[in-house]
């Protein structure tokens, strides 16, 4: 019988010849990341790792401050420089501040490989799954465990198969992709389950609007979001430096799966999550004109390059509607270099967009463009929860760059498809 993706990542991970779903399995961990927000500050952490000796292989453990930074308040400062000098007394050199959201900043700096194990305290850390890694979130608890021993205990989870075949229409992008696939599964549909993104409009999106699908693998419940390395995941791999030795998997032809599903990308039109759950997805024709306060584009879902090249379509010549804040963070500091080389910044600035620092911090509603109450926010991050940027008076709609742009030009919730 044939095998998947994840039972053949997490074998390997086993030192065994084989795994099959519903196994459980003591895994060899390739990578291990914390953040700020719960990484060394947890207090177990705190009181159980105060010898530099205790901690597993220093070169696999990679921390980065992305939600607090810049620090809003004094509690946020003291956080981040207590997780700053944790990893200096640790001895923990792959170190990161100000550099952006962490897993933009893990794929950059080659800490997701093909056929890897990356587990991180974040739920998203599922996005490493764009590069063939079998990547997901853990609890600070288990990260722990992982620092002292490099290993953890996972069960071996079904896959589910999304097929999306087609071209995409001009105005759709790969964030509608994301969000049509949940709301056809629903936010708890693939609880501790793979979801295996296939078909030949996978494999012609580029490196960076992979990663916006699985990266809200999550949202789903998912336990990993996975995309077989092909060859541009490896020019992906030597742009950034990243000579590594990896093997790249693939599920075989006749493996098992416990649910497939098949789309057709000429069909699918932008869509927008309603408030307040993802999966709460209808086409943008069905909520136009619903009265916009804030547009962001940033985070580790919408703020790569294609996502500001995206914004920059419908941006350039026209100006935000008046009233309308739109706030733009780039997804790490190599995106917003790039982008101010080629222009495509002060394209945004000149329609009225301001430019953040790459953080978390609109995205999970710390700092930097807080919702008051009664406001709505259309935003290209991955949650639209209740209360999750600022007030819980206040909604937040998601859909991709283009719609976020194209809203932001007329001010209510716009079909990109009207601009371009």
């Amino acid at each position: 019988m044939g095998k998947t993706m994840s039972e053949k990542i997490l074998a390997r991970a086993a030192n065994q010849e084989s795994a099959s779903a519903g196994d459980i399995l003591w895994v060899n961990v390739d990578m291990a990341m914390m953040d700020d927000i719960l990484g060394p500050r947890v207090e177990i952490a705190e009181k159980m790792l105060d010898i530099k000796d205790e901690v597993w292989y220093r070169d696999k453990v990679v921390i980065i401050s992305d939600h607090y930074t810049p620090p809003a308040n004094i509690n946020q400062a003291e956080i981040v420089k207590f997780t700053r000098e944790w990893a200096a007394s640790h001895g923990i050199e792959n170190y990161y501040e100000f550099a952006g959201p962490c897993h933009q900043v893990m794929a950059e700096n080659g800490h997701v490989l093909p056929g890897t194990i990356v587990l991180g305290t974040d739920s998203h850390t599922c996005m490493g799954g764009s590069l063939g890694a079998f990547a997901s979130g853990i609890g600070s608890t288990e990260m722990l465990g992982i620092l002292l021993t490099g290993k953890t205990w996972l069960r071996v989870p079904e896959t589910i198969q999304v097929k999306w075949d087609g071209i995409l229409p001009d105005g759709v992008m790969a964030k509608d992709i994301s969000l049509k696939t949940i709301g056809e599964i629903g936010h708890s549909g693939a609880t501790y389950k793979a979801v295996e993104y296939i078909g030949d409009t996978i494999k012609s999106l580029s490196l960076d609007e992979r990663m916006a699908i699985t990266n809200m693998a999550v949202e789903m419940g998912a336990k990993a979001g996975l995309m077989e390395a092909d060859e541009k995941v490896k020019q992906y791999l030597r742009k950034h430096g990243i000579t590594k030795d990896y093997t790249c998997f693939s599920s075989d032809a006749d493996a098992t799966y416990c649910a497939t599903y098949t789309f057709q990308a000429e069909k699918l039109a932008p869509v927008v999550a309603c408030p307040h759950e993802v999966d709460n997805v209808t086409e943008v024709t069905n909520v136009k004109n619903i009265q916009i306060h804030q547009a962001y584009i940033g985070s580790c879902t919408g703020g790569r390059y294609s996502d500001l090249e995206a914004a920059a379509r419908i941006l350039s010549g026209k100006k935000i509607k008046r009233g309308t804040r739109l706030l733009v963070s780039p997804a790490s500091q190599e995106v917003w270099i790039r982008a101010n080389k080629e222009g495509i910044l002060e394209t945004l600035i000149e329609a009225g967009a301001t430019i953040m620092a790459p953080s978390c911090g609109v995205c999970v509603g710390l700092h930097s463009g807080l919702l008051a109450s009664g406001e709505n926010c259309i935003s290209s991050t991955n949650r639209n929860f209740l209360g999750r940027m600022g007030s819980k008076e206040s909604n937040i709609y998601l859909a991709s760059p283009l719609v976020v742009a194209a809203s932001a030009v007329t001010g209510i919730i716009t079909d990109p498809r009207d601009l371009l």
